[in-house]
């Protein structure tokens, strides 16, 4: 019997993060924006016992060119955090994590609209900390040119200790009510930020009780150096790259050797890689369902995908002809090194390449119920993970596949929980409640 058990993620947005997915037989076309959908598809998910439901989001439409755009299914899907305080009305107890970029946004943006929603779903809220890949967004904020990489990252840091301390404006026991005496709350429990850093002013404080969780758990998806930097200053759940087992193990002990120097518990964060997991009656099968999607991916598609992980127009590029030398851009460093490296690893053309980054070329398992346990029981205990987001490979069918086929067959293996043990997405993840900074006897009073 293993020692340990998986945390399982879903994500979610787009529903599926295949490009062909919304083609397939039987496929949901329309279900990045149907909330009836979402809904049966989150309450599925919760009936599979997930820690969490976990939604990206980007904030450019035209980072592609037309003939691409044309053919994606992710061009209208909601705002995340409009969408899931309506999806937390609708379950009572899987995690719902949302991005929330730190350089097109303002930290008491993101505080409020954080600390609003783990209130609102009773303590399942997380937030993904983002730098935004993407320098196409820099046009719909004002901006004519992207932030550069340091300067990004420079900011989330800052970013990130400013929202967690609005987080910590209030103790927990701050808001009395004490309709005798006429007394709401007490202000000498209250703690007025004033931050004055180098990227951000903010004076503060939150005019939201601190939230269910202390703070909503803090989520992380940058590889690069300085992604790995702030993942182990930071993160609490990082959302890994997929790939070689041997790869994975690499970056967890890389990212959880940091975390022990910088004096955090490494048990404190959670490192699940995104796999995209496809199921069959044999593997053969499988892999006939994975064939037959990846042929669903128009060359048009393909090739702005390449762009967009590269950062440059890969239109010019002779398709038949090997990957060119690439410069250096202000798009995501981690993507581009990933389809740089599996070009000149596999010796592929230009169009073999975007072919595989059209679909997905990240990790993907494809199998048998039995086979892919086998794999995500491999990584769990070779130290390449704590769990995985799952990518389902269409919807509903795909994600249906996974939660009645291969979640029992992970607990068969006690490998994965039988029911929700807590109500809140620290206790599904086994984190501790941070301690108000500000705060601190109260916090602990309250525990």
């Amino acid at each position: 019997m293993s020692q340990r058990q998986l945390h399982l993620g879903a994500f979610m947005r787009p529903v599926s993060i295949h490009t062909g997915a919304w083609r397939y037989p039987g496929a949901w076309p329309d279900a990045n924006f149907s909330f009836p959908k979402l809904t049966r598809l989150i309450q599925t998910l919760e009936r599979g016992k997930f820690d969490a439901f976990f939604m990206a989001d980007h904030l450019a439409l035209l980072n592609m060119p037309i003939e691409a755009l044309r053919r994606s299914h992710t061009v209208t899907s909601f705002d995340p955090m409009t969408l899931l305080p309506a999806l937390a009305a609708v379950t009572e107890r899987i995690g719902l994590i949302a991005t929330a970029s730190t350089t097109y946004n303002d930290p008491y943006h993101v505080a409020r609209k954080f600390a609003s929603l783990d209130h609102i779903s009773n303590g399942r809220a997380g937030w993904n900390l983002v730098t935004t890949a993407n320098p196409d967004a820099a046009l719909n904020f004002g901006h004519d040119e992207h932030m550069a990489h340091g300067e990004r990252y420079k900011r989330a840091r800052e970013f990130y200790d400013v929202v967690t301390g609005l987080w910590d404006s209030f103790a927990d026991d701050a808001f009395i009510r004490d309709v005798e005496s006429g007394i709401f709350w007490d202000p000498s429990k209250m703690h007025v930020l004033n931050h004055k850093g180098p990227e951000l002013s903010v004076r503060g404080p939150l005019n939201v009780a601190r939230p269910v969780q202390g703070w909503p758990v803090i989520v992380q998806a940058g590889a690069s150096e300085a992604g790995r930097q702030i993942a182990a200053e930071t993160a609490e759940m990082v959302f890994a790259a997929g790939g070689l087992l041997s790869d994975a193990q690499a970056f967890y002990a890389d990212v959880k050797g940091r975390m022990a120097k910088l004096g955090r518990n490494p048990d404190h964060l959670k490192i699940l890689p995104g796999a995209l997991v496809v199921v069959g009656d044999t593997v053969e099968e499988a892999r006939a369902k994975r064939d037959h999607l990846d042929s669903l991916v128009h060359y048009e598609s393909a090739i702005g995908s390449l762009s967009i992980a590269l950062g440059v127009d890969a239109r010019a590029f002779d398709p038949d002809g090997q990957l060119p030398q690439i410069p250096e851009t202000e798009a995501s460093k981690s993507g581009r090194e990933r389809a740089i490296n599996l070009a000149r690893r596999e010796n592929l053309t230009v169009r073999q390449l975007a072919q595989r980054l059209g679909g997905y070329a990240g990790a993907a398992i494809v199998g048998t119920p039995a086979t892919i346990a086998d794999t995500m029981e491999e990584w769990l205990e070779g130290r390449g993970c704590d769990g995985f987001n799952i990518m389902f490979p269409y919807v509903p069918a795909g994600l249906d596949d996974f939660v009645d086929r291969v979640v029992p067959e992970l607990q068969r293996r006690s490998l994965f929980r039988l029911g929700y043990t807590g109500s809140t997405l620290r206790e599904h993840l086994g984190l501790p409640r941070p301690e108000n900074r500000f705060f601190a006897a109260q916090s602990h009073a309250a525990e």
